[in-house]
């Protein structure tokens, strides 16, 4: 694993886990007012956070602290995209906490792999990455399972559209996508990604449960 990488990632497994147990979320808000402020959101995303449009993607059982700091990227342009930037801009701080809470209390899409004839590139990659090209297994900082970390604002994976997963991991290797910060961590592990790697990972976490 990368060594940089390794110190960012590999500290808040315990804590991953430890979060995991937990059912309260670590975002305060309103359920029912972001169910009520919802209804512009179901357009792209489906009644029940579960996106019907591939290149869209699902929200339903996602974290309720990622959902908020992507909602408040959108809004002060340190993430772009034509349709949720203006979304954003008209939500509060408040509003986007409710929001979070909401779809983060709805129950997670269950897909299967989208191309079983990647599976085995794709789980390799997800669990073991590549050492020899400083990729690191994804699992490090999105659990085995794709849960992700909520306590450090790393996003749920599992059962998310390989579309439009494939397309996020491209952004990032491009440097079109910035919203991992100063730590630039998924750029750096995109940027090492192969086009063939980027399609079997996809493939692998949207199977994932």
């Amino acid at each position: 694993m990368n060594t940089r990488i390794a110190k960012i990632c590999l500290p808040l497994i315990v804590t991953f886990w430890a979060f995991q147990a937990q059912a309260e979320s670590l975002v305060e808000g309103s359920v029912d007012a972001g169910k009520a402020k919802s209804i512009t959101c179901t357009a792209c995303h489906g009644a029940e956070g579960n996106s019907v449009n591939p290149l869209w993607p699902n929200i339903a059982g996602q974290s309720a602290t990622y959902t908020f700091t992507q909602l408040a990227a959108f809004k002060d342009g340190s993430r772009s995209d034509p349709l949720m930037s203006a979304q954003a801009m008209l939500l509060s701080a408040e509003d986007m906490r409710n929001l979070a809470v909401y779809f983060e209390s709805l129950p997670a899409a269950a897909q299967a792999v989208a191309d079983p004839g990647k599976l085995d590139k794709g789980e390799a990659l997800y669990r073991g990455g590549d050492s020899d090209r400083g990729v690191a297994a994804c699992l490090a900082c999105h659990g085995p399972s794709g849960r992700g970390n909520p306590a450090a604002s790393y996003p749920a994976l599992q059962g998310q559209h390989a579309t439009y997963t494939a397309k996020q991991l491209h952004d990032y290797a491009s440097g079109k996508r910035k919203s991992d910060g100063k730590t630039r961590v998924m750029r750096d592990i995109a940027a090492r990604l192969s086009d063939a790697d980027i399609d079997a990972v996809s493939s692998y976490v949207q199977g994932l449960r």
